[in-house]
């Protein structure tokens, strides 16, 4: 049943109106007080395992229509719940990114400029089936004295609300306003589009899911966005590169995961070496469950092969499918890079430090990796505990977003009198 837009509204204003008193609040709370929410929290977690799994049971068995990768994402296990855990708790071990002094300098009337990191206030998180966001994205902001306001997919609610209840009981116990971490009191859907137009009351919008629900944020927010609309991720392997690591490296970077933006979605490999190597690395995916879309020189050296399209190069397929194409040399892979890709994260495996250091110099995406697989651009393998999401735009932030990229800054002057002549 879907709520009147007045009563949605009403809605939103006073859980952002919660939101902004509880910013005001872990905006100047130390980071003990901070560190001690975000541990007893963790401790929640560890000891509602057996509920969340079961509220997760329950999303699971609603949740008939969702792909094997959609599912994934949904599904919490013991060892899922345990790295929320360890996940919060690893922000709490890293520095308070609040009150740091980014830079600072004397002009030469002796006045005092400091540039200083400060929280950005109200967030508003949309997201889809990974219930995991919960944690992290309540986690993140919380360090970074900002508060939340959660709105996941209707398929992960019980899940969700399950996560939630762990972080408000930490922040419960460490004193610490309730409204710091919010679930959206309704799962209308007219409540994301109330969010997309909370200027004033919501600060930045980050939304994390699907290129459908991206674009539409996108396109209708009156809030800033940081966001990522596809992770179309490329492998290069270059005729430079050690077919052993190629062959693990690539094995890993697309079947790890399948479902993550950070999952490499086409291979490129150097003309060079593809007619000794491509077998391999075809022989290895396959016997994976992985399936391909390759180009007329891949299908020339691995007869069988499904033929690509122009569209499957523009494919996220977030599932076990490769497209596969043969280039002639570095310049030609990091144009069909900038043709294709969706400046997420592209990786070189080569043992060419010349030639690595040419492709990441030349790489407009957010992240670029050099004999490492594509599936290390999350925000916990970064070092930041968590990540929020992963931003691909030019502004503020790019790649994972963690506790730094959740701030922004002021200007302290600070004078001994000095007048303006």
């Amino acid at each position: 049943m879907t709520a009147p837009a007045d009563d949605v509204s009403r809605l939103l204003e006073a859980a952002a109106r919660a939101a902004r008193g509880a910013a005001h609040a872990l905006a100047v709370a130390p980071r003990s007080q901070k560190d001690a929410a975000l541990r007893a929290a963790a401790d929640a977690l560890r000891a509602r395992a057996d509920a969340l799994i079961a509220a997760n049971a329950e999303d699971l068995a609603a949740a008939t229509d969702l792909s094997a990768a959609y599912r994934d994402r949904l599904t919490l296990t013991p060892a899922r719940i345990a790295a929320m855990a360890t996940g919060l708790e690893e922000i709490a071990a890293l520095p308070d990114p609040v009150g740091r002094v980014l830079t600072e300098w004397t002009r030469p009337n002796g006045l005092l400029i400091k540039r200083v990191a400060q929280p950005i206030g109200v967030v508003g998180m949309i997201y889809e089936s990974r219930p995991n966001v919960t944690a992290d994205a309540g986690g993140l902001c919380l360090k970074a004295g900002s508060a939340v306001i959660l709105r996941g997919g209707k398929e992960s609610l019980r899940s969700s609300l399950a996560i939630h209840a762990c972080m408000a009981e930490g922040l419960r116990a460490a004193g610490l306003p309730d409204a710091a971490v919010q679930v959206a009191p309704t799962a209308d859907r007219a409540f994301v589009a109330a969010m997309l137009r909370a200027a004033g009351l919501i600060d930045l919008i980050v939304p994390r899911g699907g290129k459908g629900l991206v674009l539409r944020v996108m396109e209708e927010a009156r809030v800033p966005v940081l966001a990522h609309a596809e992770g179309l991720c490329h492998t290069y392997v270059h005729e430079a590169a050690d077919p052993a690591m190629a062959r693990s490296l690539l094995a890993n970077a697309k079947m790890r995961r399948t479902g993550i933006c950070g999952a490499t979605e086409t291979l490129l490999i150097d003309a060079a070496i593809a007619p000794t190597l491509l077998p391999h690395l075809i022989a290895d995916l396959r016997a994976l469950g992985c399936g391909f879309r390759a180009d007329d020189r891949a299908r020339a050296i691995v007869p069988g092969l499904d033929p690509a399209t122009e569209q499957d190069f523009r494919t996220e397929w977030l599932d076990a499918m490769l497209s596969v194409r043969v280039v002639d040399g570095v310049d030609a892979a990091l144009d069909h890079i900038r043709t294709y890709g969706s400046e997420h994260t592209e990786a070189i495996v080569t043992q060419d430090a010349a030639v690595a250091r040419h492709f990441l110099d030349r790489l407009g995406s957010a992240v670029g990796m050099w004999n490492a697989s594509t599936q290390f651009c999350d925000g916990g393998e970064f070092g930041f505990g968590a990540e929020i999401g992963i931003a691909t735009g030019r502004l503020h932030a790019r790649g994972p977003v963690g506790l730094e990229q959740l701030c922004t800054y002021r200007y302290e002057v600070i004078g001994t009198g000095q007048t303006r002549p």
